[in-house]
């Protein structure tokens, strides 16, 4: 038998157990009541749906106003599978509606299945009419959200303007800012400007009653916040320049540029070949990305920047200028050429008249005058040794824009490259000299450049000694300025005086006698230099490089086209035609306008 006072030790300890039982419920009611906010979100989810607002992207003008980038309206067609109709949902009539595949709408239900109270997007790119159908048959559980999705009225520019994708996981990791099912600029001014452009996402909650279904407006639209447009932006591209540029390009490979040396503003920037930005939105765009990316000639590498191209007879104008500077060169100069240059492994050379002064050789492009230039240059006395003057001549070039980025407002802008003293120093073990990397000396060997590199020379020379980094936005909506690097003069190493000598070959090589005689328009004082860059790897690469008037120049432009020949077989002409584009609003030479558009070329390395 149990005495009284082991009975009441029980009864206290019954007591204990159930007061400290009472106390954790009370404790955990009120953590859940006042702490964890997982179920507020769960007991907010069987309430509320929060609809994302989607922004208007910022359009995208050309100089003269004309649309590049434009808005149409579209929806997302969204699900939060709870709701749905189980038994009755017609799934054929959806598909046909949406001309989806049962596949994979199935799909996007299974995985809507998984998170059955948040919405979950079903389909994209939903027109106005297909929206209209949707709500006749009122899916239950099924809603549409407002969105904008690109327009290329012009259907140019694809690597020029970039285009839009929806973000992924490593996009995601790299942007917190994001969510799953946004979109983001993928490349060129899309992706350059996507800050701008982007605006700011709204958000709408709606309030649903005890069957889920929706009451209306979640408190009056309280917590609702309305989205904020992307600013638009007027690029500096003049559209007719930039269509005829890529009509006239069609068939080869190569980019062009054509820059304001003025500003620094980019007239026109053509990658070869190139897509239509129209054909990356709605719903084949991922069929058409795939097409593009197996495409050999790789339409969506944008040559004009990315791209490392010898630079060819158009370097020449840069030894010129060194030589000038250094005091190692007078304009008078005279230097013989019989078929080229003759010592050591030698640089062949095309017929011409000899010798040659300083303007008749930029005129007519010879490669003897220059590998004396360029000698002179860094074997001069006063530095003590060639790797001295060598890196004499490397600083000069840099000053040029050559081997490093120019600060364009491209994201993947390419540095090119322009080999420094100790590349030589390691391929020849510390021994070499002057006529070891004599190929410099008429742009080849291991020099690489973009098409804005080269077009940047162009407006160098225009300019007699400086530019503006050249850049693609010339206003953003709401701003008073853009960057203020893009106001700055960048100087080069050599003085002004030194360009008018250079300036005059240019001249007489398009007006006078020379390589360049083709690219001569009556009262508009062409100036122009031609390049024919060798390739190991089947025919020469054509390039051209030219600005106009001589005076007071509103244009500068570079013309790179792979395989192509010598430079004045097929850049010349193709920066010759837009050059007068430009400069008289016509194209007074239908013959060349005509043969250049019908000229394709077979290229071994990529239509194998």
């Amino acid at each position: 038998m149990i005495d009284r006072n082991e009975g009441l030790s029980r009864m206290r300890t019954l007591q204990l157990v159930v007061v400290l039982i009472f106390a954790l419920l009370i404790g955990r009611v009120a953590y859940i009541q006042f702490f964890n906010a997982d179920y507020k979100r769960g007991a907010a989810r069987n309430v509320m749906r929060v609809d994302v607002q989607y922004p208007p992207r910022g359009e995208i003008f050309d100089r003269r106003g004309e649309y590049l980038a434009q808005n149409r309206e579209c929806y997302d067609l969204m699900v939060v599978y709870r709701d749905m109709d189980k038994e009755g949902f017609d799934t054929t009539a959806l598909c046909q509606i949406l001309n989806m595949e049962r596949r994979r709408l199935v799909q996007r239900l299974n995985d809507a299945r998984a998170y059955p109270r948040a919405p979950q997007r079903v389909a994209n790119y939903v027109s106005k009419e297909e929206k209209l159908r949707l709500d006749a048959l009122g899916f239950r559980g099924f809603y549409t959200v407002n969105r904008t999705v690109r327009h290329y009225p012009l259907h140019v520019g694809g690597n020029l303007l970039g285009h839009l994708s929806e973000v992924s996981q490593s996009y995601l990791d790299r942007h917190p800012e994001y969510s799953k099912g946004d979109y983001a600029g993928i490349g060129g001014l899309e992706s350059a400007y996507e800050v701008e452009l982007r605006g700011k996402k709204g958000v709408k909650i709606m309030e649903r009653d005890p069957r889920g279904a929706i009451k209306g407006s979640y408190m009056d639209g309280l917590y609702d916040s309305l989205p904020e447009s992307g600013r638009y932006l007027t690029s500096t591209i003049d559209a007719r320049l930039q269509r005829l540029g890529e009509e006239l390009m069609e068939g080869k490979v190569g980019a062009a540029v054509a820059i304001e040396p003025s500003t620094g503003e980019i007239l026109m920037m053509v990658s070869s070949p190139t897509f239509d930005p129209e054909e990356l939105v709605g719903r084949e765009r991922g069929n058409n990305y795939i097409r593009h990316l197996n495409n050999k000639r790789n339409p969506m590498f944008n040559r004009a920047v990315k791209g490392k191209y010898p630079p060819g007879s158009t370097f020449k104008l840069v030894q010129g200028l060194i030589g000038l500077q250094e005091g190692v060169l007078k304009p008078s100069d005279l230097h013989p050429c019989h078929g080229g240059y003759k010592i050591g492994r030698g640089v062949a050379c095309h017929e011409h008249a000899s010798p040659a002064d300083l303007r008749f050789a930029i005129a007519t492009s010879c490669n003897a005058y220059f590998c004396y230039v360029f000698r002179d240059i860094i074997d001069n006395p006063k530095y003590g040794s060639v790797k001295k003057g060598y890196e004499v001549w490397y600083d000069y070039v840099q000053s040029f824009g050559f081997g490093r980025q120019l600060g364009s407002d491209f994201l993947d802008e390419n540095r090119g490259y322009v080999p420094p003293r100790d590349f030589y120093d390691r391929v020849y073990n510390n021994s070499w000299n002057s006529l070891t990397v004599l190929s410099l000396s008429i742009g080849q060997g291991e020099l690489g450049c973009s098409a804005l590199q080269m077009a940047n020379l162009g407006a160098i020379i225009a300019n007699r000694g400086y530019y503006y980094i050249p850049h693609i936005v010339k206003a953003i909506e709401g701003r008073d300025s853009l960057d203020r690097r893009f106001y700055e003069k960048q100087y080069t190493k050599v003085d002004p005086k030194y360009f008018e000598p250079v300036v005059e070959g240019m001249w007489q090589g398009v007006n006078v006698a020379g390589t360049s005689t083709q690219a001569r328009l009556e009262g508009y004082d062409v100036c122009g230099k031609t390049g024919t860059a060798q390739n190991p790897r089947g025919k020469d690469h054509s390039t051209f490089l030219s600005f106009a008037p001589k005076d007071n120049p509103k244009i500068a432009i570079s013309v790179y086209v792979e395989n192509g020949g010598f430079g004045a077989s097929v850049a010349l002409p193709i920066a010759s035609l837009l050059e007068e584009l430009y400069l008289t609003d016509t194209i007074r030479r239908p013959e060349m306008l005509k043969r250049i558009k019908d000229m394709k070329i077979y290229y071994p390395a990529y239509d194998k």
